[in-house]
């Protein structure tokens, strides 16, 4: 059983609020958009970290971290990408795959629109966790958190941080 914090488009932000979750998690994803690595040199001191790079992230950033990130955690595949789209209007790099090779759980940042949903067409859970950062139109910074258990994805918490 793993305790997963779910986070995304921190533009360089982090603070002792997200800082509280991480550490009550056994494994923290980032889905992108880290901006300034200070972001994810602190978490990694912290807990596990696996992440991926988003649009604004630098040279170091993409160095460090891949564009799409696919693993298995305990039973569950993943995926892992910063601009994926959502069930029904996935991006174009990323559709095809997930037709042809689709993950029980498909990650994506990038919109700083928390959405989580069934995808039926590809038989998989899609996941945005919004934004945690304080750059962007959205008006609450937002995290997920959930539990993976053998293949199961249970006890999933909307984290609502703040207004920005």
């Amino acid at each position: 059983m793993k305790k997963i914090l779910l986070l995304s488009d921190t533009h360089s932000h982090i603070d002792d609020t997200i800082l509280k979750y991480v550490v009550q998690a056994d494994e923290v994803w980032h889905a992108g958009d880290i901006g300034d690595l200070v972001v994810t040199d602190t978490i990694k001191k912290l807990k596990p970290l696996r992440a991926v790079y988003g649009n604004i992230d630098d040279a170091q950033a993409r160095l460090e971290f891949p564009l799409h990130h696919r693993f298995f955690c305990e039973g569950v595949s993943v995926w892992i990408t910063h601009i994926g789209g959502y069930p029904g209007k996935y991006n174009q790099a990323v559709r095809s795959e997930l037709e042809q090779n689709s993950p029980q759980l498909f990650i994506c940042g990038h919109s700083h629109i928390l959405k989580v949903q069934f995808d039926k067409q590809n038989n998989l859970l899609f996941m945005n966790p919004g934004a945690a950062g304080k750059s962007g139109f959205h008006q609450v910074r937002t995290m997920l958190r959930f539990i993976i258990d053998g293949d199961a994805i249970k006890e999933l918490e909307i984290i609502e941080i703040d207004k920005r």
